[in-house]
């Protein structure tokens, strides 16, 4: 009878935990918007002074995000060690294990898939705000993209990648190029990783573009702190992303909630997967207002979270690194506030330090001229330019 009550008191717990972090996963959710990159459908100056972070560590909706967002990860470690979050990772292997059993045909198809649809559309790089007038640039994608079905050409296209993104040094900015530094590493990683014959090496692929995708997210959520003047053409253009919220609490919970999911992407399995799961939808849900573009410059980007959430795996390191004793251990609830920490000292000292290398510290307002991801002519696909003398980069 003490054995049967105890039982139940478990099971309560157990519910009560679930209820918590599915409640925080909606509302982490809720603030995010349609995530689209605010490059490729609004003006931007990738120069121009960032706001600084103290106005972002003094602002109570980021405050509200990150406590929001530790509700879940909190929630789901509780639940993840109970048996409900066993017969939850268990559901999920039963749902995915078609697409994970298939998981590298799954990523080769995608990545040929997205190669020959920027060949097809032309005049970009690797996204859309990448653009160029070569048709070389088209043709070699296309080459990418054949070389992707080979087990002994997958390194050659991985080679063509890294490519793509050096010779878009010659027309764009190494801090512009950042942006899409961590993802095109991690695809190119993956295909190298793949094709090895070393099953030592080739068993972490996947980790290799879970962490990519993980720090790609991260990274291009500190636009939405850095600059959240960028993303206001594309609140008053559609204010249905917002959800009815002030567009000034909005954007700074919108990026907690991406910074976040992409830190949950190299936690324990669970949050993981759920993260992946979230950000899925709300890549899915970014189609419908954003159109094609949105969905084919995100594309390796979803394919990736899909393999994240399918991935079976149960281990919960998130580096093969053993950690020193006084840290909390990897998993324990102290890791997460700790770790997201961690995280978020690494990326923004680098992104607001990064920036100051770059530019200076200080920047002249008479250089602010206007600068459009949409193209405005053939001879200027950069939009309005600055005087040589005065803007030496697109």
């Amino acid at each position: 009878m003490i054995i049967q009550t105890k039982s139940n008191n478990e099971d309560v717990m157990s519910r009560v935990s679930a209820t918590a972090g599915l409640a925080a996963l909606g509302t982490s959710l809720w603030s995010l918007p349609a995530e689209a990159h605010v490059k490729w459908f609004a003006p931007y100056i990738v120069d121009a002074a960032p706001q600084p972070i103290s106005a972002t560590l003094t602002n109570v909706w980021f405050w509200t995000g990150i406590g929001l967002v530790l509700a879940f990860f909190l929630a789901t470690l509780m639940i993840e060690r109970t048996y409900v979050g066993r017969g939850i990772q268990s559901g999920l292997d039963r749902v995915s294990a078609p697409l994970w059993s298939r998981a590298d045909d799954f990523m080769r198809v995608s990545i040929g898939g997205f190669f020959v649809a920027i060949f097809a559309v032309g005049g970009v790089y690797l996204t859309p705000d990448l653009k160029t007038d070569s048709e070389l640039i088209s043709w070699a994608q296309l080459l990418i993209a054949m070389c992707v079905f080979s087990r002994p050409t997958m390194p050659v296209a991985a080679a063509g990648i890294i490519a793509l993104w050096v010779v878009a040094l010659r027309e764009y900015d190494l801090f512009h190029l950042l942006d899409y530094l961590a993802l095109g590493v991690a695809v190119a990683a993956y295909l190298v990783l793949a094709s090895s014959h070393d099953e030592k090496w080739r068993a972490r692929r996947f980790l290799a573009l879970r962490w990519g995708i993980a720090i790609a997210l991260m990274w291009s959520s500190l636009e939405k702190f850095a600059y959240p003047e960028w993303f206001y053409p594309l609140v008053e253009e559609k204010p249905f992303l917002t959800f009815g919220m002030p567009r000034d609490v909005f954007i700074p919970m919108a990026g907690v909630a991406e910074f976040t999911m992409g830190f949950g992407l190299l936690w324990t399995a669970l949050v993981r997967r759920l993260s992946a799961a979230a950000l899925l939808v709300i890549f899915f849900t970014a189609v419908y207002p954003f159109g094609r573009i949105d969905l084919v410059g995100h594309a390796l980007i979803m394919a990736a979270l899909f393999l994240v959430a399918a991935d079976p795996c149960r281990e919960a390191k998130a580096v093969a690194v053993k950690m020193p004793n006084a840290l909390p251990r990897f998993g324990s609830l102290a890791s997460v506030p700790a770790g997201l920490a961690v995280a978020l000292v690494v990326l923004v000292s680098g992104y607001w330090g990064l920036h100051g290398v770059f530019y200076g510290a200080e920047y002249e307002t008479g250089q602010q001229i206007e600068q459009s991801t949409h193209s405005h002519s053939k001879e200027y696909p950069h939009g309005p330019q600055a005087k040589p003398e005065n803007h030496s980069h697109h």
